[in-house]
């Protein structure tokens, strides 16, 4: 007999279980919650086992709605905020689908708390899409906050319109439609909520336009507003002074002083940022970002008035500062990466389908038993036929290559033909290979979403789905295997250009060596950091530091240097 589903009470008993014992360690409301180094490997499986036993009791629990929307939100938030934007999408989504359906149910006070929320959702689904490249989808969401937000007189409006223009400037680097798009913004924002902290961002993404227009003046205008605007302005999300901006915006007008040539303003102006800095109570001790930035500005004070010795020592105590930033961020991404590269969110969530189905058959029929065992004897079955056949193929491969190379050394001017050939056929080969990979890791997650499938399937359609689930992974080839496949090609293939970058570059790692092979593929920075197990950001530091070791000056392009290799 098939485990009953959890009533509503019992649903709800078990979140609220669920909810407190997740709260001891990573309560909703501490930033630590949103932050990457807070989490070893182990807390951060544990964390995602519980968020999905969580999600997975919200259908079963009635009624409810604000604790529902407000699970979503803090889903995506949290995914958002710990940087997996395709997870934070699916829970934006959800959200909003839920509200949709729901929204008749809720009382005046609560839709409009929900207003701003949604506004937010909107802006942050955007920037999920603009992350992940997809900048039609991202405009698309844009459009529809500002014109959700148009009829509240709500600080969501200018806050819509703003992020459109972030969106023109980081993304589009239209600094024009950018520039229009701020200056709605914050006309709004002046006219009707002048003292909202809102004010000073829009204010110095204005004066990043002027600066990058190299309209100089009217940069620093805008800078100084904001290094009096923050001594003072309250964040509206921590309800404090928000310092990190008040040393940014400090740092800007010192270095726009000096663009316009006006070194004693830009010292006047760093001493004060000196004072924030040495002051205890402004806990700057604990920002490195804001210490970068002062340090940046003293230098190059330093470095116009022409005390080089000085300005020296300061450049190499921010060296020595930015280098452990990016040790240790690079420590705790790798970190990550070792959980998500090998596709640790599938995996956590296939784990938890499997444990509940193994509950439920527990009290299962017979039948059910020997469907789950014929299915773990299949996977086995599969695997061993699949290294006895890849075996076997490769001892084929090999003895063929073995006759080609006997019929090349017959006619020498033969050979360089046929080897010509070769190469060319197995980089196409192994660019399609490289496409196939990539595809491959789609399917883990295509496997979690069937198994939710067989979950609210009726009993009758389980065993036609357990049959398909089962057909899946018999055409499963593992991923781990097709990278080892991938990388043995890739190494055989570039065998020449291997040497020939030992010989110019003996101190290049044996990963950069592979780095520099995929940039010769002529493969974009996705599939690289796909095929590396690294992330995007892992990826541009990678490349920093081969741009580093190749010595090459900041207007040569590191693929167009490798392609001439």
């Amino acid at each position: 007999m098939a485990q009953e589903a959890p009533s509503s009470e019992e649903a709800l008993k078990r979140f609220e279980e669920i909810s407190e014992d997740i709260s001891k360690t990573f309560p909703e409301d501490d930033m630590k919650t949103f932050a990457r180094e807070s989490f070893s490997q182990k807390e951060l499986e544990n964390y995602l086992s519980q968020h999905f036993e969580r999600m997975d009791l919200l259908p079963f629990i009635e009624g409810q709605h604000t604790l529902k929307l407000d699970t979503y939100l803090h889903a995506g938030n949290w995914f958002r905020q710990i940087g997996l934007p395709k997870e934070s999408i699916i829970y934006y989504n959800q959200f909003f689908r839920y509200y949709k359906e729901n929204e008749k149910y809720l009382i005046d006070s609560d839709k409009f708390k929900y207003v701003r929320l949604t506004s937010y959702s909107y802006s942050i689904l955007a920037e999920n899409y603009a992350k992940l490249g997809l900048i039609d989808s991202a405009a698309i969401q844009h459009k529809i906050n500002i014109k959700f937000a148009k009829p509240y007189k709500t600080i969501s409006l200018p806050s819509a319109i703003n992020n459109y223009g972030l969106f023109y400037y980081w993304y589009k680097k239209d600094l024009d439609s950018a520039k229009i798009n701020f200056e709605k913004a914050f006309d709004i924002t002046k006219k009707q909520f002048p003292q909202h902290s809102l004010l000073g961002s829009i204010r110095d993404n204005l004066a990043d336009i002027y600066f990058d227009k190299e309209e100089y003046k009217k940069a620093e205008s805008l800078y100084k507003d904001n290094f009096e605007f923050y001594k003072y302005a309250i964040s509206d999300e921590s309800k404090t002074l928000d310092i990190p901006r008040l040393i940014s915006a400090g740092s800007q007008l010192v270095n726009t002083n000096l663009k316009l040539k006006d070194v004693n303003e830009a010292e006047e102006n760093l001493e004060k940022l000196r004072a924030i800095i040495d002051d205890p109570t402004k806990g700057v001790g604990f920002l490195p970002k804001s210490k970068l930035e002062f340090l940046r500005a003293n230098e190059m004070v330093l470095k116009n008035k022409g005390n080089l010795q000085e300005a020296y020592r300061v450049l190499k105590t921010y060296n020595n500062l930015s280098d452990s930033i990016i040790t240790e961020s690079n420590f705790i991404n790798n970190k990550w990466d070792d959980v998500i590269n090998n596709i640790a969110l599938d995996r956590i969530k296939l784990k938890y389908e499997i444990d509940q189905i193994q509950k439920e058959a527990k009290i299962k029929r017979q039948e059910s038993k020997l469907w789950i065992s014929s299915l773990i004897s299949s996977i086995f079955i599969i695997i061993l036929l699949s290294i006895i056949l890849r075996r076997r193929q490769h001892f084929i491969n090999a003895k063929n290559k073995q006759l080609l190379i006997e019929q090349k050394l017959e006619n020498s001017d033969l050979k360089v033909r046929q080897l010509n050939s070769e190469i060319k056929s197995k980089e196409r080969d192994l660019s399609d290979f490289a496409i196939n990979l990539i595809q491959n890791q789609e399917w883990a997650s295509g496997l979690a979403d069937k198994m939710n499938s067989y979950k609210v399937a009726e009993q009758t359609d389980k065993k036609q789905l357990l049959k398909e689930l089962e057909l899946d992974i018999q055409n499963k080839i593992t991923f781990d295997e097709d990278t080892k496949v991938f990388f043995e090609r890739l190494d055989k293939l570039s065998d020449a250009f291997y040497s020939h970058l030992i010989t110019n570059y003996p101190n290049l790692s044996k990963n950069e060596i592979q780095l520099c092979s995929l940039i010769r593929l002529k493969m974009d920075s996705r599939s690289i950091a796909t095929l590396q197990n690294i992330t995007n950001a892992s990826l541009n530091t990678s490349r920093y530091r081969l741009r580093k070791k190749l010595e090459l000056s900041d207007d040569v392009n590191l693929d167009d240097f490798i392609h001439s290799l």
